[in-house]
């Protein structure tokens, strides 16, 4: 009998739309008009619980004019590795939206969901079902809790 191995199972996509989050508040405050605000939405963006931030292609980066904040040291599978963190984003999914920073990836690479913004924003992977579970955000369960 031969084992039929789902190599899909368990992973989870969505699609995320990133803003420039200066641009969000030059534009409220009338210092650019809403049309040159720059954003990106992108599909099938790889959940992964392993990453603790959003990580963003440099052209991603580029095209979005993020500010660098600095640069910091991950670990990787390979040890550890110096990149660059970006700020001020503004970054939408699955009708949740929330301001955060970023981690550069090499051009080209995919993008992927980290830990931090999925907690934040109240989401987590369903893995059985390959889809994010949004969690309640009023309510006796709330996922918001201050202790």
């Amino acid at each position: 009998m031969a084992t039929i191995i789902d190599k899909t199972m368990g992973k989870v996509t969505t699609t995320i739309t990133i803003t420039n989050r200066i641009d969000q508040i030059l534009a409220e405050r009338g210092f650019i008009k809403a049309q040159q605000i720059r954003s990106v939405t992108l599909e099938n963006v790889l959940v992964d619980t392993g990453a603790t931030r959003l990580c963003l292609p440099e052209n991603i980066i580029s095209e979005l004019g993020l500010v660098l904040q600095g640069e910091v040291d991950v670990k990787i599978a390979v040890g550890v590795h110096r990149v660059r963190i970006f700020r001020e984003l503004s970054l939408a999914v699955e009708g949740r939206e929330g301001t955060f920073n970023c981690i550069e990836l090499p051009t080209g690479a995919d993008p992927l969901l980290g830990l931090i913004p999925l907690e934040d924003l109240g989401l987590e992977p369903d893995l059985q079902n390959q889809r994010l579970r949004i969690l309640p955000i009023e309510g006796k369960d709330t996922y918001l809790t201050v202790l």
